[in-house]
């Protein structure tokens, strides 16, 4: 149902709606995201992952481009979505 209407551009990002009561007081909020961490899927570290170079790696937060999951405040409407598949991540 809410895939239809909603599509979402990064697998990380699940969306949902909440249930909206006849005698809420409050106006209805619509559809609501949040995120979902790359290291639910991943049951074991695999052997010969690909991985940043130190620096990065300290940059990013994770050796592993896999789990990466970069961070957006709030403020910002659409998440940016970086897909490598080289080992290098770039902020959009």
């Amino acid at each position: 149902m809410i895939k239809e209407a909603f599509r979402l551009k990064d697998p990380q990002v699940r969306a949902y709606v909440p249930f909206v009561g006849p005698f809420d007081p409050c106006k209805p909020l619509g559809i609501r995201t949040y995120l979902v961490p790359p290291q639910l899927f991943i049951p074991f570290q695999p052997m010969g992952w690909p991985q940043y170079s130190p620096a990065e790696a300290l940059r990013l937060g994770t050796l592993w481009p896999a789990l990466y999951s970069p961070y957006t405040s709030k403020k910002t409407k659409e998440r940016a979505v970086v897909n490598d598949g080289e080992g290098t991540a770039e902020s959009l």
